[in-house]
């Protein structure tokens, strides 16, 4: 290996020195020492360490700029590129029309005849006791013992929003509507208890018979009282989408459409299929599943076709039968007037019912100052209320008959749970049912002293057991029923045809009154127009133009 010689040391020391200089350089004097260098000889010093601070400085730059010149570059190789042609073999095909559904549209409003102004009749129990001899009631009791504000009254909320006919069936109404027409918290804890009783002793299928609950009715009518169960809900609001309820309610009205044949009827062509097309047509109104309208308009069906030539029913539902059957009939009126608030659309529909009306004045006798309707023909006045009731249904409520049977219940009708005998009290109750609906819809003191006279003996004969069922908040709640020794129904017969009765308050408008009457009844009453002309009846969640 050579030796450096001395000239050759003395410049390395030099260039170490000075490149231990030029580092610590600020960067302007380390500038201009780098253009000094570059200016001497080739073979010094000097232009090497310049040329070397040079290639330093240069490195991180040509770091950066080199890598993104290539890709500026590449960018604008692939955009000058010409595009790909892409061929795509298609076929066109005719467009299918599909068809449009049909709106729903909503159950006509009922042209009906307001009536006369009702008075509310206070319930002033302090305490109720009971008469089963299971319990007594306590003050843990599911209702209250004084006539409930309308704001406390127990009420099961549901999602379901209902408007016109049953507006007042809704969670918001149905306080309201209670204290207006003479109830309370205890006639809607008893109506509670009832539809406990009903979910607890509903059978597995769906259904209820004479005998659920231990029931000693010995009618085969399945369908009849499944729809009374159904018709109790119902009047409580209640739907398959009801919290406490809903499930109860769907079961029964699928057991019912799947009962029905395929002529249209249910089981045995008497009460059974007049009762069920009551229930299912007003399931309709209320829920609206197309089922429903198909089943009711096939049960209409077979009521119209099995009307007499007189007008009147019999219990086989066949044309040319030789007796108009009271009781018979009623049902006929009921279904056939739930038929056409949920706009089954049976042609023959109206032409029915005008025709009934014929038929239960031939079961009439008396005249516009006192009269009744007897059973199978004039005679004895036990249907009464049955005829009146029907004739209110089917919009001749002022009529000369109506008028004079109205006076006949009035002047002779009593409730006296305790006045009948033991194994008629059952035909007592079902006269009751109708009676109670009839005072209600001519309302005024017709209804003022019936409510006073019914209501509270009412819950007083329900039997109470007490912490029987769970409720959806997880409390153990009571359940309730009533029974008068029914040799036919049995207890679900009882207890859905009382029940009922102490949901009239809130079951129909009186009358069937037009929801934008009552609002104005209800505000002219409050003065509570607003400067807009708007005025809204808080219990009928409704608002109106006047």
């Amino acid at each position: 290996m050579s030796e450096e010689t001395p000239q050759q040391i003395v410049e390395s020391n030099s260039l170490d020195e000075m490149m231990k200089l030029f580092e610590e350089m600020p960067f302007w004097k380390r500038w201009r020492k780098i253009r000094a260098g570059l200016r001497q000889p080739k073979e010094s010093g000097d232009y090497k360490w310049a040329r070397l601070q040079v290639l330093r400085l240069w490195a991180p730059t040509a770091g950066i700029v080199v890598p993104s010149l290539a890709l500026l570059i590449a960018t604008v190789v692939v955009a000058l590129a010409p595009a790909k042609n892409t061929t795509v073999q298609v076929s066109i095909r005719e467009e299918k029309v599909v068809e449009e559904l049909k709106e729903v549209e909503p159950p006509p409003e009922p042209e009906i005849q307001p009536p006369e102004p009702t008075d509310v009749a206070q319930v002033n129990e302090t305490f109720i006791p009971s008469t089963s001899k299971e319990t007594s009631v306590g003050p843990d009791a599911d209702f209250s013992p004084q006539p409930a504000l309308l704001d406390s009254v127990a009420i099961i909320k549901s999602p379901v929003i209902m408007k016109g006919i049953f507006g007042s069936r809704s969670p918001g109404a149905r306080g309201s509507a209670l204290g207006r027409h003479g109830g309370s918290g205890v006639t809607e804890g008893a109506v509670l208890r009832a539809l406990r009783w009903l979910k607890k002793n509903q059978e597995g299928d769906g259904s209820w018979n004479s005998t659920s609950g231990g029931g000693i009715g010995k009618m085969d009518a399945p369908a009849g009282l499944t729809g009374l169960a159904l018709l109790t809900y119902l009047a409580h609001g209640e739907t398959p989408a009801s919290p406490e309820f809903g499930a109860t309610v769907d079961k029964a009205i699928k057991w019912l459409l799947k009962r029905q044949r395929e002529d249209g009827a249910w089981l045995n062509v008497q009460y059974e299929h007049l009762i069920a097309t009551y229930a299912v047509c007003e399931a309709f109104s209320m829920i609206g599943m197309p089922s429903l309208k198909a089943a009711a308009r096939k049960g209409m069906d077979v009521i119209i076709a099995g009307q007499n030539p007189s007008g009147g029913f019999d219990y086989s539902l066949t044309p040319g039968a030789p007796r108009n059957d009271t009781s018979i009939m009623g049902w006929a009126a009921q279904a056939m007037k739930a038929g056409k608030i949920a706009g089954v659309e049976c042609p023959d529909l109206d032409n029915a019912m005008k025709k009934a009306i014929e038929g239960f004045k031939c079961n009439f006798q008396g005249d516009s100052a006192s009269g009744g309707f007897g059973y199978d023909g004039p005679g004895k006045h036990g249907l009464t209320g049955a005829g009146i009731l029907s004739h209110q249904l089917l919009g001749i409520g002022k009529s000369p008959e109506t008028k004079g049977a109205l006076a006949y219940l009035m002047a002779t009708d009593q409730f006296d749970w305790n006045r009948a005998a033991e194994g008629d009290r059952w035909r007592m109750v079902y006269r009751w049912y109708y009676n109670t609906q009839a005072r209600f819809h001519e309302g005024g003191e017709c209804w003022k002293t019936w409510n006073k006279a019914f209501s509270v003996p009412m819950v007083k004969a329900q039997i109470v057991i007490p912490q029987a069922i769970q409720a959806p908040s997880g409390k153990m709640v009571d359940i309730g029923y009533w029974d008068v020794d029914n040799g036919k129904g049995g207890l679900v017969m009882d207890t859905t045809l009382c029940a009922l009765m102490l949901q009239v308050y809130y079951r129909y408008l009186p009358t069937f009154q037009k929801p934008e009457e009552i609002a104005a009844d209800t505000a002219a009453a409050e003065g509570g127009k607003k400067e807009d002309g708007t005025v809204k009846a808080k219990d009928l969640d409704i608002e109106v133009k006047m």
